[in-house]
């Protein structure tokens, strides 16, 4: 007899299993729903089998990622029996219900009350006030030294490859005043880094009017700035995700030249070719935009910029893809990743253009990614040499004695590893930071 679900022993504490796929943005929202299950007296499994329920927190951005989302939900299905699916896929239950008519609950993003609801239904809490304890900064699910800090919900671009503000909604932004009192907590609790994220950081407060809020017997806006500037005080790094070229982003690199912020932009350029960014529904103004990155190294020498580009993007041409790799030479930037464009259902992008072919597709990601860097690399990429030296050098020392570095390294060394980049060199070297 299978008795895995049984609830009828009282003291036994109930355990719920948890699955996160998708963003960073995701994985605040199964910090916020742990958060609450923990608050409540619920337990956390390491594996379904051993679970009452599991929750599954599903991706639906990209097709795959839907594949793998219903993949996720499959075995925990086979492996426990009772699931409850949530996130962005949620957004169109339809497609996990015909798929999987035996999961309990389906809600889409964001739904936290419903999520809660639903386990609430098929496995009631168990309370005990001497055990039901929670850290001030909730559950967290990313290493102790650093935390996503969410700032925003939804947003208001209608990028045509992307169906984000369908399954999220518009943008809506939290008072500052809130996002500053979950950074003094979680700082607090030990967190050495604010990793600020959105969907669209630098449109922050767009939506209230940049309405301000009571912190500290002052006025704070919700804008990208005035919050920077307050995070900045806090004592703690601060790295700015996702972060669209707007002109008033340049009003931020102050900040970074006087270390108040890290010197450190994420920002989406998706491509360079004005066709394909008319296409994409993006900003196509690209030759102001390396005016503007000049710009910003000016005030910031020191300031490295990661971005993410998009090929295959439906009528995308030799041309395009040409003009994709002379902007990048000319850029300079310092981290770039790429992506083979893939086709979701509902993207207005699947209608725009003949469909490039998957081999095209592939030859061209080979070319991205195989590109060599251009000789006048940024003054950031160089000093990273150094960066990179110093922690291989605290690392050997480090382990004669201890795997912590705060006793052994350098002063800054544990600085320079995530400032450049490079946790997973740390982690392969087996050298923990411990900040």
């Amino acid at each position: 007899m299978d008795n895995r679900h049984s609830t009828g022993d009282t003291a036994r504490v109930p355990r719920v299993s948890f699955v996160s796929l998708g963003c960073p943005k995701a994985l605040v929202d199964s910090e916020r729903i742990i958060t609450r299950l923990r608050a409540e007296g619920y337990e956390l499994a390491r594996s379904h089998a051993g679970a009452d329920l599991a929750v599954v927190n599903t991706c639906g951005f990209l097709d795959s990622a839907q594949a793998e989302s219903l993949a996720a939900i499959g075995q925990a299905l086979n492996e426990n029996g009772k699931v409850i699916v949530t996130g962005c896929m949620g957004a169109e239950p339809e497609k996990i219900s015909a798929r999987y008519p035996g999961v309990l609950a389906i809600t889409g993003p964001q739904q936290y009350e419903s999520v809660v609801a639903a386990v609430h239904r098929a496995l009631p809490p168990r309370h005990d006030p001497f055990l039901d304890l929670l850290p001030p900064e909730g559950i967290k699910l990313t290493p102790r030294h650093y935390a996503y800090l969410k700032i925003s919900e939804g947003c208001n671009n209608r990028c045509s490859f992307c169906i984000i503000p369908k399954l999220r909604g518009d943008l809506v932004s939290r008072p500052a005043a809130d996002v500053l009192r979950e950074a003094e907590r979680l700082i607090a609790a030990g967190v050495k880094e604010l990793l600020v994220i959105s969907q669209d950081t630098s449109a922050y407060g767009t939506d209230v009017k940049y309405a301000a809020s009571a912190w500290k017997g002052r006025e704070v806006r919700a804008k990208f700035l005035d919050l920077a500037r307050a995070l900045g005080e806090l004592g703690a790094w601060v790295r700015l995700h996702y972060v669209y070229p707007y002109p008033h982003v340049d009003e931020v690199i102050p900040l970074m030249a006087e270390g108040k912020v890290l010197p450190y932009l994420d920002v989406p350029f998706q491509h360079a070719a004005p066709a394909v960014l008319r296409r994409m529904k993006r900003p196509a103004a690209q030759e102001k935009t390396l005016q503007r990155i000049a710009r910003w190294r000016e005030i910031c020498p020191d300031l490295t910029i990661r971005s993410t580009f998009i090929v295959g993007f439906p009528g995308e041409s030799e041309e395009d893809f040409r003009l994709l790799l002379d902007w990048l030479d000319e850029a300079e930037l310092d981290r770039v990743g790429c992506f083979r464009y893939e086709p979701v259902a509902g993207a207005l992008a699947n209608e725009l253009a003949t469909a490039v072919p998957d081999a095209v597709k592939e030859e061209r990601w080979h070319r991205f990614m195989g590109r060599p860097r251009p000789r006048g690399a940024p003054a950031a990429t160089r000093r990273r040499s150094t960066a990179l030296s110093t922690l291989r050098a605290a690392a050997r020392c480090g382990r004669a004695r201890s795997r912590r570095c705060g006793s052994n390294a350098p002063a800054n060394t544990t600085c320079m590893a995530r400032w450049w980049g490079f946790e997973p060199l740390a982690a392969h070297l087996h050298w923990d930071c411990g900040c």
